[in-house]
């Protein structure tokens, strides 16, 4: 509250704070991975070893949210009442978001963006990268930018539309973990402790390095479920047979190595 009071503008106060806090996390997420491309000790995780991103294409990935708190406050969204909400509030609302709205928009979005008209003049902007990287998560035209967006914010949107108890705070929370887990899935590494070997279902790195890839399967983005029930997975299972079986027998970095 003393944020909306300094400011003295809303619509102002929640432009800045969403702006700080997207370049912070996104760019401070980052540069983990900067890192660990820079150091070939990590390529044996690195799913395309072969193909590391150089120094001027991750520079060259550098790079409006004031319309979104008259929107959030049309949806009986608390953008600056105290006191915050609690986790018990929280938790509930942010698996809401992880499990039904993200999981589901994004999946049949993502697929609509590559029927071959919306493919060419939009999303093959993203597709550049036949191997992505951490910065690369935000590489996109502003259209898909905009369609991909809506599993992130319109269901928080929707949810407080129904259910007007919805904080900012949580909204942040949200975004914040939905810039980790673009980040991380396009990072392209797998380690033995990344997400997708310990949450079912999860996708992750190894998931979605495939579709970059590929440039077919896998459209699903935090669980990988509707990939499987729809069957758009199969050409990804054929791959990691193949792998498997072309890898069996050999110790672990030589196993990476060939995957």
């Amino acid at each position: 509250m003393a944020w909306y009071i300094w400011i003295g503008n809303p619509l102002l106060a929640t432009g800045i704070a969403s702006f700080i806090l997207h370049e912070t996390v996104y760019f401070g997420r980052c540069i983990p991975w900067i890192i660990i491309d820079a150091i070939p000790y990590f390529r044996k995780w690195k799913l395309q070893p072969g193909k590391v991103p150089t120094p001027q294409e991750q520079w060259d990935r550098k790079h409006s949210i004031l319309l979104f708190h008259p929107v959030a406050e049309s949806f009986a969204m608390s953008t600056w009442q105290v006191p915050f909400p609690s986790w018990e509030d929280m938790l509930p609302q942010l698996a809401f978001f992880f499990l039904r709205t993200c999981s589901t928009i994004h999946y049949f979005s993502h697929q609509l963006l590559h029927t071959p008209l919306l493919y060419k003049y939009i999303h093959q902007f993203h597709h550049k990268y036949s191997a992505p990287f951490g910065l690369a998560a935000e590489y996109a035209h502003p259209l898909e930018v905009m369609i991909l967006g809506t599993g992130t914010i319109v269901g928080p949107l929707l949810y407080c539309w129904f259910k007007p108890n919805l904080h900012i705070i949580t909204v942040y929370i949200w975004i914040t973990l939905r810039l980790f887990q673009a980040i991380d899935a396009h990072s392209g590494y797998d380690f033995p402790w990344s997400l997708q070997h310990i949450v079912p279902f999860w996708s992750g790195a190894e998931h979605h390095d495939f579709h970059h890839m590929a440039f077919v399967n896998n459209f699903s983005t935090s669980f990988r479920w509707w990939d499987r029930i729809l069957g758009t997975d199969d050409k990804y299972r054929t791959y990691r047979e193949r792998m498997r079986a072309a890898t069996k027998g050999l110790d672990p970095t030589h196993r990476k190595a060939i995957e």
